[in-house]
């Protein structure tokens, strides 16, 4: 369900009530509830435990928090971070026992989640954590761009010293084996972003081109991998929103997700590589300024959930 108190419930109701068949919520009823009567949306509610059935004509929640009373939508608090923090644990445990075949996340902050007790800077390391997976990554992917990074969380300073040719090569390889497992691509071609302008121009603008990008690309491609780069930033997404590649390695985390999101503000997903669990995401954050208005959109939220039903199934062999 995301953060209590930003529009997690408000576009988790939204979904539901225009396709409220094969999904459960793990949140917050008191809350869903209030949600539904203050924004007139229209979904008929009841309590679930895992093991049971989903009920009939209604949607299921498997409520773990109760703080209706008192919350104040777009005011979160160390309750709503620990509550959120629960939510996404739980739901993990879910899906590592089999009792759900993918899991969703609407949005939480990175702030209350810490101030909640769960010391992580995001979903993407929290369910890794959880699931004991060393190798994983983040993946935004949309209809016209997929876009995975070499870096994730962190301060844009410290990118050039965190690169590494053996990091650099790693999500090449995690993103060639996601694109073939998850989306049933059987010969990607990858894309890497270089780190400066114009991809350092020869080392005008900087050598982490030469130096750390090539020669994890030139290992890739020794392996058999159709990978490409380091080619300039400011034209490879294009290049890939056109068709010419499958995914682009981005070096950092605004490098890629400006163009992605710019490309699908309204339909993005954020995916995460390498679990073993099947995980998706809205590529948005929890809105708190609009928190409370009704006027969220739940497009990427569908579109979340229509890319966790396709992956569980490839990972299925389609019988999923």
């Amino acid at each position: 369900m995301g953060c209590p108190a930003g529009i997690g419930p408000e576009i988790a109701l939204k979904f539901l009530a225009r396709r409220p068949g094969g999904c459960v919520v793990v949140g917050d009823l008191s809350v869903l509830r209030r949600a539904a009567a203050e924004f007139a949306i229209e979904v008929e509610l009841a309590e679930w435990r895992p093991g049971e059935s989903l009920p009939r004509g209604r949607v299921g929640v498997y409520s773990l928090s109760s703080l209706a009373d008192g919350l104040v939508w777009g005011a979160p608090d160390a309750e709503c971070g620990r509550a959120a923090g629960l939510y996404v644990e739980t739901a993990a445990h879910l899906a590592l026992d089999g009792r759900v075949d993918a899991i969703v996340t609407c949005p939480l902050a990175k702030e209350f989640l810490n101030l909640g007790g769960y010391g992580f800077p995001g979903h993407t390391e929290m369910l890794a954590a959880i699931c004991g997976s060393r190798n994983f990554g983040m993946m935004m992917a949309g209809r016209d761009l997929r876009v995975t990074l070499a870096t994730i969380h962190l301060p844009l300073a410290e990118v050039p010293a965190r690169l590494t040719t053996e990091e650099v090569e790693r999500v090449i390889s995690l993103t060639r084996a996601s694109l073939e497992r998850d989306f049933a691509i059987p010969l990607p071609r990858i894309a890497v972003a270089g780190l400066n302008p114009h991809a350092g121009e020869s080392g005008m603008f900087g050598d982490e081109e030469e130096r750390l990008i090539a020669p994890a690309v030139a290992a890739a491609r020794e392996r058999g991998l159709d990978v490409h780069g380091p080619l300039p930033p400011d034209t490879v997404f294009a290049r890939a929103a056109s068709g010419a590649y499958d995914a682009v390695v981005a070096m950092y985390h605004d490098q890629g997700l400006i163009p992605f999101k710019l490309l699908h503000f309204e339909d993005g997903v954020n995916f995460t590589m390498g679990l073993p669990i099947v995980r998706t995401s809205v590529d948005h954050g929890t809105a708190y300024d609009i928190a409370g208005r009704g006027a969220a959109s739940e497009e990427s939220l569908a579109a979340a959930v229509e890319l966790a039903r396709s992956i569980a199934a490839n990972r299925a062999g389609g019988k999923a």
